[in-house]
């Protein structure tokens, strides 16, 4: 008995194409370009940002010390202070491009990322509960056993709990016969303002201590991080990406719309709520982590596709893409101005006019 295998590679417009026996894979050479280009971009900026700052260390130092040289002041520096700083603003910006580039390819929208729906806000309404519980609620006796309760609860779970709930939320009301995309988008815009009109509430009830902190926490800032912040979103990356993966097939079905993901094999809406959960994972994770960076989930994966010249949001590269917004915010944020900027506040001012430009791009294509 005898068995054989057989190696090809091909070429289509743009594309690559490896098959060994009845498995193929493809790819866009210039998506990995673009991703390694960007990768290196992300790498130059986190030496830029280990070595600025109000105690300048060069970048040869910077080297010296993370390969275990340097002074113990240099590595207290880099390493304890500004490297898991560095590393969580990488992770985090992986998480909202990857969270949206799924929720867009989903819906098929570009307007439809976790915090334009109300995703983020969901998580940050559920962590700042538990934040100022205490103050609002402790007074009573069930308020005081229930603030106990929630100390318990890590952030993290919490931010999730309440994403998740935003979702199932968001999903049902936009439920008509399927999810239809517009409907999806309105109703995560309302939910957003109810939401962001719930913590406000908190906030005007709470004690000072607590609503600095949690006012500090909203504005999206990696400052203090330490390395045990870094848990969520390794933890949620190392169990989203491989379930992305494996659901590949099911995106790309779904982005052709859902007659051709029916013709396809692909329950369109089981792909949809599967997809959006693993999104919904991600942008939870990023949210305990930082608390709600804006406009990240919208932004990258807009760049990522127009750098890439694909038709759909590449889901590395937005993570890429990302990853770079965010360790360039944080950079910008803390040694362009004589005070510290959150990152939140950087990447928003940089957002929200992109936001403003491809709601007029689609304005004129509507006129056209």
């Amino acid at each position: 008995m005898t068995s054989t295998s057989t190696f090809t590679r091909t070429h289509y417009t743009g594309r690559s194409t490896v098959e060994i026996g009845r498995v193929s894979m493809s790819w866009k050479p210039r998506v990995i370009s673009v991703f390694l280009l960007i990768s290196a971009l992300t790498f130059l900026v986190l030496i830029l940002a280990l070595a600025l700052g109000k105690y300048e260390i060069t970048p040869i130092h910077v080297a010296k010390t993370l390969f275990g040289g340097g002074t113990k002041l240099d590595h207290t520096i880099v390493v304890e202070r500004r490297l898991p700083r560095g590393i969580l603003g990488i992770l985090i910006g992986y998480a909202l491009g990857i969270a949206g580039a799924l929720t867009q390819a989903t819906a098929r929208n570009a307007l439809a990322s976790p915090d334009i729906l109300g995703i983020t806000q969901g998580a940050a309404a559920a962590a700042v509960t538990v934040i100022v519980f205490n103050s609002v609620f402790g007074g009573a006796v069930w308020g005081k056993a229930l603030s106990e309760g929630l100390s318990a609860i890590t952030l993290p779970l919490v931010a999730l709990l309440g994403a998740l709930i935003t979702a199932a939320l968001i999903w049902v009301l936009a439920w008509r016969k399927g999810v239809d995309p517009f409907r999806l988008v309105l109703i995560g815009i309302a939910l957003s303002a109810i939401l962001h009109a719930y913590v406000m509430l908190l906030m005007v009830t709470a004690n000072i201590r607590d609503v600095g902190a949690a006012r500090v926490w909203l504005s999206g800032s990696l400052s203090d991080s330490k390395w045990p912040d870094l848990r969520p979103v390794i933890i949620a990356l190392i169990v989203v990406l491989p379930v992305v993966a494996w659901l590949s097939f099911q995106l790309h079905a779904i982005v052709l719309g859902s007659q051709a993901a029916s013709g396809l094999g692909v329950s369109h809406q089981w792909g949809q709520a599967l997809l959006l959960l693993a999104a919904v994972v991600l942008s939870a994770a990023a949210v305990a982590a930082a608390g709600p960076i804006g406009f990240v989930a919208f932004v990258a994966p807009q760049v990522a596709m127009r750098l890439a010249g694909t038709p759909t949001q590449p889901l590395l590269t937005s993570g890429a893409v990302g990853a770079l917004l965010v360790t360039f915010a944080d950079l910008i944020g803390r040694s362009a101005l004589p005070w510290e900027v959150p990152v939140g506040l950087v990447t928003s001012a940089i957002g929200a006019p992109f936001l403003i430009h491809l709601l007029i791009r689609a304005n004129r294509r509507t006129n056209a």
